[in-house]
């Protein structure tokens, strides 16, 4: 079967830090090129962050740049999104995407089509 399963979603306050992880089964992520996105409450979604296949090029979005990290274990066919000093306004879903299929789901700023994601992780933060 093939899917993508997030985790390490949570309540957090002002200034904490949080670890993210997408579990992939079905397919090697390695081969694709990986994205974080995050849909606000009553926003739409935001695009966070991306890594290129082979652990190459990696882009992330204005407001998460310099507190955030995208990283791969390829060994364990899991993708990470490190997140330092959040802010109340990190509060979202958090979801991790592949271009693993035909480019289905807009989300303005990414790097890489979206063919596939999975069902979220809810990351609060708390002022």
């Amino acid at each position: 079967q093939v899917q993508l399963v997030e985790s390490g979603g949570g309540s957090v306050q002002a200034g904490g830090s949080l670890t993210l992880s997408c579990a992939a089964s079905g397919y090697i992520t390695s081969n694709y090129c990986m994205t974080w996105f995050r849909r606000p409450p009553g926003k739409e979604r935001e695009w966070v962050a991306t890594i290129h296949p082979g652990g190459g090029d990696i882009y992330y979005g204005t407001s998460v740049k310099g507190r955030f990290s995208i990283s791969r274990d390829n060994a364990k066919n899991t993708l990470y999104l490190h997140m330092n000093s959040l802010k109340p306004e990190d509060t979202a879903m958090y979801y991790c995407a592949s271009n693993r299929g035909p480019p289905v789901l807009a989300v303005a700023g990414s790097r890489c089509g979206i063919g596939s994601w999975g069902q979220g992780t809810q990351v609060t933060v708390s002022s």
